[in-house]
């Protein structure tokens, strides 16, 4: 019965997703100008990492891509109670984890596909990566897209209005892509930023993709980012259920 009412909830906003393609492919332009206008910057820069330049803001622009994309994903919810569709799905027999999941699910499959549009953007300007770590990166970005969203769909089910969700969100994006190392690695830093910038979970997991686009896949980044992504996604999913189920979505 969840999986059923799963793929239906899925199916109906993926469609939608479908039927603009203009919004399908803005979602990515704010990475895409970062890798056209800031990535030249860093070629000939000491960045004191492995790999080049290109291994270093790629990763950090895949997850600045689910960061800022799933963080958003919330103002749906709000169109929708405005136009009394929250209200319809209270007397369906659909589970409500299905009304979460369903949701997520798609914006996880919209935010992967963006996320290779832009790994293709990059390897026609010079990033070379191993097949593994690049499909291992787009798992990380499904993860991070899945628990955003989730907390996304939750906070706009508490609010009632897209002038305090905006800015709420942008409250929490800002710093966190700030204090990630997205697009340089934290260690360039003073140490004192470097230090808190590890209580970050972001920090982890773009510290896992860079790895990954290396080719080095058993280090300490990897299974500290997966253990973060895993248990953030999970804690997020379960929050997001309980808000429907309170809230009667």
């Amino acid at each position: 019965m969840l999986l059923h009412d799963t793929a239906l909830v899925y199916g109906r906003y993926l469609r939608q997703s479908l039927r603009s393609r203009f919004a399908l492919l803005f979602g990515v332009l704010m990475p895409l100008l970062y890798l056209l206008f800031f990535g030249p910057l860093l070629t000939d820069l000491p960045l004191g990492g492995r790999g080049s330049s290109w291994q270093l803001l790629v990763p950090g622009l895949l997850l600045q891509l689910g960061l800022f994309g799933a963080s958003f994903a919330g103002f749906s919810i709000l169109i929708e109670k405005g136009h009394g569709v929250v209200e319809r799905m209270r007397v369906t027999p659909v589970s409500r984890l299905a009304l979460l999941l369903g949701r997520v699910l798609r914006d996880a499959t919209v935010f992967v596909f963006q996320a290779v549009l832009l790994v293709l953007a990059a390897m026609a300007m010079g990033l070379r990566a191993p097949l593994p770590g690049v499909l291992i990166g787009f798992g990380f970005v499904a993860l991070l897209s899945l628990s955003l969203a989730s907390l996304s769909y939750a906070l706009a089910m508490k609010l009632h209005t897209p002038q305090t969700f905006g800015p709420a969100i942008n409250a929490l994006t800002m710093p966190s892509m700030l204090l990630s190392g997205l697009m340089l690695p934290m260690s360039l830093g003073p140490a004192w930023l470097d230090v808190l910038s590890h209580l970050m979970p972001f920090r982890y997991l773009v510290d896992a993709v860079r790895d990954a686009y290396v080719g080095s896949y058993a280090t300490a980044h990897m299974l500290y980012g997966v253990l973060v992504a895993v248990g953030f996604t999970a804690l997020s999913v379960t929050v997001g259920t309980r808000v429907f189920r309170t809230a009667g979505a």
